[in-house]
């Protein structure tokens, strides 16, 4: 780890009001334990008891540029406990005054000018919105109880209370997608002003309502998702947004800090209930269990990390691609035929993947290392 790189804290906030059909993360529907999970959360950042078989007192001493509440549904524990974690944060680590601090929200919020008025004065400045589609049968059809227009009052709220940096979620190869409603969908989306977008393939992952139904789900094959993919990069690209990694879109510099971190294998801690932390070469985490979590016990080790392989892994799924030496010198002749079929590109001594190669990202990358 290089000690002159700044670190990202990750808070795990594993609690919904349902679970979508298609969600394999973790978390609960009971809300019940959000006190008592708080609290826990509080607890590590104050004492670190349960990463300190991996974390000393020198990272107090480090830069942390970016907090993140992922999920789950951060929003759904509310404005003052956000403010206390972040406040708790802030009086543990070295909490840059210019951090990047994001929630992830779900647009079913009950009074969104209170929740955003009340996370901007904590400190937020970013948020990230599950928007999935603009269609609202599509949205139905992956189980979101909220409507395109309620996220497009959150997303005006969180804009009217100061939070202008804003990232929606989109996702690609759903049940009743078309071309025309991505187009629609996108839209829709940079009609609202935001800065970034994540857009992701819909997975059917194990032990999710939709894996139980997969021979029943009515989805684009695997030629429409592909179409559906080089359409959207290129409708983006003409409205003058950036592809800085495969999934990932923004306007300007208008990058998620946070997220960077993860492929650029910067140090970050996720703290919380299955949150997983890169630091000093190691990877650790801690068990999916609320419970376990809040009766403290430690992250466990995952594997370690850092090393020039797995460097190329992560740096090629962005648009800074890898320098030309890194790769294996035998592999120049696989380059140079990846470069003629339009699935790699080369630019100031090196070499990344162009919006087709994304498609085949995994076999690129598997076949560099």
């Amino acid at each position: 780890m290089n000690p002159t790189q700044n670190l990202g804290i990750y808070f795990h906030i594993p609690f919904c009001r349902s679970k979508c059909p298609y969600c394999d993360f973790y978390s609960v529907l009971s809300r019940e334990s959000i006190g008592e999970y708080v609290y826990a959360l509080k607890d590590e950042l104050t004492e670190r008891r349960r990463i300190s078989d991996f974390v000393d007192d020198k990272v107090l001493l480090q830069r942390a540029d970016s907090l993140y509440f992922g999920g789950g549904t951060p929003s759904l524990i509310g404005e003052k406990h956000i403010a206390d974690i972040i406040s708790c944060a802030k009086s543990n680590f070295t909490v840059d005054e210019n951090a990047e601090i994001t929630v992830e929200v779900n647009p079913s919020l009950s009074s969104p000018d209170e929740f955003f008025a009340g996370i901007k004065e904590a400190g937020v400045n970013r948020a990230s919105i599950g928007l999935q589609s603009a269609v609202d049968g599509e949205r139905r059809a992956l189980g979101r109880i909220s409507s395109a227009a309620d996220a497009e009052k959150a997303v005006r709220s969180a804009q009217k209370n100061g939070i202008t940096d804003i990232s929606l979620d989109i996702m690609l190869g759903i049940p009743q997608q078309t071309k025309e409603s991505l187009l629609y969908t996108l839209d829709f989306a940079l009609s609202l002003g935001v800065t970034h977008l994540s857009c992701y393939m819909l997975q059917i992952e194990p032990a999710t309502f939709f894996y139980r139904r997969r021979d029943k789900l009515v989805l684009p094959n695997e030629d429409e998702t592909a179409d559906l993919y080089l359409t959207m990069c290129s409708e983006l690209k003409k409205r003058g947004m950036r592809r800085y990694e495969i999934s990932n879109f923004c306007f300007g510099d208008n990058v998620s800090r946070h997220n960077m971190k993860y492929w650029t294998l910067a140090p970050y801690l996720g703290i919380g209930a299955a949150a997983h932390s890169f630091y000093n070469g190691h990877r650790f985490y801690f068990e999916p269990s609320i419970r376990d979590f809040a009766d403290g016990k430690k992250a466990v080790f995952d594997s370690e990390g850092g090393g020039t392989e797995e460097e190329i892994m992560l740096l090629m799924r962005t648009d800074m691609g890898v320098p030309e030496e890194k790769i294996d010198g035998k592999k120049v002749d696989f380059v140079a035929s990846l470069v003629k079929a339009g699935l790699l590109e080369k630019y100031n001594g090196r070499i990344r993947l162009t919006d087709s190669g994304c498609l085949v990202s995994n076999s690129v990358i598997a076949e560099l290392i």
